[in-house]
This record gives C-alpha cells, sequence and structure tokens, in this order.
C-alpha cells in the first residue's frame, strides 16, 4: 500500500491519487459541478430572486456522494488504516457505495457494502458491476438497520475490516467543506444568501454550512427533512424516528421544512419533463423546499443540490403520471 499513499498531491481543493492512472482519472471529475438555473421551474419568481442548483449528478457514478466517498478513503490511505490487506465496509442506501465501489475498483480495494434489502435494483447491479461485495438488511430498518449489520459484520473478525463509517467520519463533512462549499462561494461570487439542502447522512449541510458561515455570516442555511417516518424520498433521513448521524450539529441548521413524497416525486417529475434534468427524488424535495423559501423573500440567491441522477429511480411509478 506504500505506492498509494506515496503520490498524494493537491488540486483544485481535493488530493489527487496519482498512484494508478485509472484514479487520477476518475478523481479528476469528481467536484467542478457547474451551478445551473432551473428557468421553467422558476419562471414565476422575480428577476431579484435567483434559484440555482448544482448539478452533483455530473461526479462519477452520478451523485454527491463521490466527493465524500473519495475524502474517506484518501483519510484511510494517508494514515494507513485502508491498505490492500483491509476490506473497506460501510452501510449505505446507494450512491455512496457506488462511489466506493467505483473507486475500490480503480485502487484494486476490496469493497464490501451493506443496503436495506429494498434498495433499487440498479443500484445493487451496479456496485456489483464494480466488483463489490453486497449483503442486503432488514428493509424495514432502512439505513439504521444496514449500520447495525455492518457493526455486527465487523464485531465478528474486526481486523478484516476498514469501516469508512460515512455518518460519523468526518472526512465527509471535509469534504464538502473543502470544495462543494469552495465552490458554491467561487460559482455565486460570495453573493449566496440562502443555501437549502436534505438531511442524510448530512455531510453535504455539514460541510457547505461551515464554508458559506466563515465567508457570510448571514448566510441562511435551511435542513430538508421528509414530512414522515414513513416516506419515499430515498436517501434522506426523517432524523426524529432516525439514528442522527454523528456528525450532525443542529447548531448550524436555522430552519427545518418538511417536504412530503408526492410533492418531491411531482417536482422531480417537472424537473424532467420542464428543464430537461433527469434527477432522483431528493433533488425534487430540494428544489420544492428552495422555491418555498424563494417566494418569501424581497431578494437574494438560493442554493440547492441536484444530488443524484434519476436512472436509479426509473423503476417508480411515480414517472408516468401526468404532470398537474
Amino acid at each position: 500500500m506504500a505506492t498509494l499513499t506515496k503520490h498524494l498531491t493537491r488540486e483544485k481543493g481535493l488530493q489527487r491519487q496519482s498512484a494508478h492512472p485509472a484514479v487520477t482519472e476518475i478523481v479528476r471529475q469528481i467536484g467542478g459541478t457547474p451551478l445551473i438555473e432551473l428557468p421553467s421551474i422558476t419562471s414565476g419568481l422575480p428577476k431579484q430572486i435567483s434559484v440555482l442548483a448544482k448539478a452533483e449528478f455530473m461526479n462519477p457514478g452520478g451523485s454527491v456522494k463521490a466527493r465524500s466517498a473519495w475524502r474517506i478513503m484518501q483519510e484511510g490511505i494517508r494514515t494507513g488504516a485502508l491498505t490492500r490487506d483491509k476490506t473497506l465496509i460501510d452501510a449505505t442506501s446507494g450512491n455512496t457505495g457506488i462511489a466506493y465501489a467505483l473507486l475500490g475498483a480503480a485502487l484494486d480495494l476490496r469493497i464490501l457494502l451493506v443496503m436495506p434489502a429494498n434498495a433499487s435494483e440498479s443500484r445493487k447491479q451496479i456496485v456489483r458491476a464494480f466488483g463489490a461485495e453486497l449483503e442486503l438488511s432488514d428493509p424495514q430498518e432502512l439505513t439504521d438497520g444496514a449500520q447495525r449489520h455492518v457493526q455486527d459484520l465487523i464485531s465478528r473478525d474486526p481486523e478484516r475490516y476498514f469501516y469508512a463509517d460515512q455518518y460519523n467520519n468526518s472526512a465527509n463533512w471535509r469534504a464538502h467543506y473543502d470544495t462543494t462549499g469552495e465552490e458554491i462561494l467561487t460559482q455565486t461570487k460570495g453573493r449566496v444568501t440562502h443555501f437549502v439542502a436534505s438531511l442524510g447522512t448530512t455531510g453535504t449541510f455539514m460541510g457547505v454550512a461551515r464554508r458559506l458561515r466563515l465567508h457570510k455570516p448571514d448566510v441562511r442555511c435551511i435542513a430538508v427533512q421528509p414530512d414522515s417516518p414513513l416516506h419515499g424520498i430515498e436517501g434522506v433521513k426523517h432524523l426524529e424516528t432516525s439514528r442522527v448521524p454523528g456528525i450532525f450539529d443542529a447548531r448550524l441548521v436555522d430552519e427545518e421544512l418538511r417536504v412530503s413524497t408526492e410533492e418531491a416525486q411531482t417536482m422531480t417529475r417537472r424537473l424532467a419533463r420542464e428543464e430537461g434534468l433527469l434527477v432522483g427524488i431528493s433533488s425534487g424535495a430540494n428544489v420544492v423546499a428552495s422555491l418555498r423559501v424563494a417566494e418569501r423573500l424581497g431578494e437574494g440567491t438560493v442554493i440547492t443540490i441536484l444530488c443524484d441522477d434519476g436512472t436509479h429511480y426509473l423503476g417508480e411509478s411515480f414517472w408516468t403520471e401526468p404532470s398537474p
């Protein structure tokens, strides 16, 4: 594993791994995603109010999770905790697992993922296609159950694993502090007034909020949650009824907005049909909440996240429903 730690360099806010050509090419594509306008969705807003969305579906693996997965793996390699003698293990609802799997393939590292059994079949197929092992946990317990399953596996053979632990690993939010938040400040020339994002592992929200606050203490950071513990917004937590991630800091949340599954699905369908953006349901939830924020402003720049692409959700029935 010395070759993995020997050639770390820094470029565009991410440490680049040049020990393996495939890794260099993959990592070069992480981050630097554009901020895009939503002209149809926001057509009713006054000109002095902007809603811009960070196109995180353009990352390798199709989601924002490429940023945190790479930082977690990078830190494990740097400290010597992740070697070719270890198997990276973690619980995932899908997107971080896909990122681990593709980076693991490029780095020739063993990856074992635990997903709830009701995760989409496409996500299961993708991580297996990259050569990762996959175990399924109780679907009723969602990612909380997947975390417990991981911890059970580790307890049986602790020397076998590097536990990435995305819900409690500070490398998760630090990836977004160093990259996503910095990019938003640069792309808006510091004019961002509101940041709106859903809570899953909470890494994106925590990292971006900390970075924006450093530059602009009065920026408003608004967290999005499902309106019910029984919801269909995959990858997003209803914190009152879930295990709260260790990296979550409620002090960074200025306000919480609740979005129903139906609202998120309707907006996701609108983004596809009106903006040509095939994104996931959490992206729809983020845009719903962002519009609520924008509609009560006199002026401002609202930034949100399009978390992942929509191809993993095409089996959902809401796509075939008529537009409202």
